[in-house]
């Protein structure tokens, strides 16, 4: 059995019961692989390349990475923030961090891949998506380039899917539903970064449509 291993924030995550329909990508991501791999995801609510590595989450993943495996990196929400433990700079220490998870996975003779952060469902009054994410994917494609490493541009393939979709119906991938739909949120919500379950399923599409662009290695693991 091969692992892919993907760390990351909340977009990506796992989430429990307590928090249903709220998923993140890596939980719903084996449905589109063979069945010779297994995933294993470690992201974290609320977590930056910074924070996820200087708390200790990596280690976990790098003890259980071997010669083969996959690790899917993406970050980017939180990097944004400005709290001193999450916030990293583009061009710096964003890209710095980075290559902390990308150094490790070559050192165990893993393969890493770089994931832009998805797009928030931010449309705009002429119905396009706002650039919320600022310098932070370009950033990551800079590094791919630089490094010669695989890249998916999810920020990108998001943002169109929202687009040709529409505000209403691209609701339906999101935690934006009125109360009383689920027993365990008790107000309104209209979050338009965590995914629903279907969104989820969705998301994890994109992905897999980007590692089928990729060809060789990664496109192999496609069921």
């Amino acid at each position: 059995m091969k692992k892919l291993i993907w760390v990351g924030d909340s977009t990506v995550a796992f989430n429990g019961a307590g928090t249903y329909p709220q998923t993140g990508i890596g939980q719903e991501f084996d449905r589109y692989l063979k069945r010779d791999y297994v995933v294993f995801d470690f992201a974290k609510n609320g977590a930056s390349s910074k924070s996820f590595y200087d708390a200790g989450r990596f280690e976990p993943a790098e003890e259980i990475m071997e010669e083969g495996d996959f690790l899917f990196i993406q970050f980017g929400h939180n990097d944004e923030k400005p709290q001193e433990d999450r916030h990293t700079e583009p061009d710096t220490t964003y890209q710095e961090y980075l290559m902390r998870y990308v150094d490790a996975a070559r050192k165990k003779g893993a393969v890493p891949v770089l994931i832009t952060p998805l797009s928030r469902r931010l449309f705009q009054e002429d119905g396009t998506i706002q650039n919320s994410h600022g310098a932070y994917p370009a950033a990551v494609k800079a590094l791919a380039e630089r490094e010669h490493l695989a890249v998916i541009d999810l920020t990108e393939k998001s943002r169109i899917l929202y687009e040709k979709t529409g505000d209403m119906e691209s609701r339906k991938w999101f935690m934006y539903f009125p109360l009383g739909t689920y027993e365990n949120y008790t107000k309104d919500m209209k979050d338009n970064t965590h995914l629903h379950y279907e969104g989820a399923v969705k998301m994890g599409g994109l992905v897999a449509e980007g590692l089928k662009e990729l060809g060789g290695i990664y496109a192999e693991m496609l069921a």
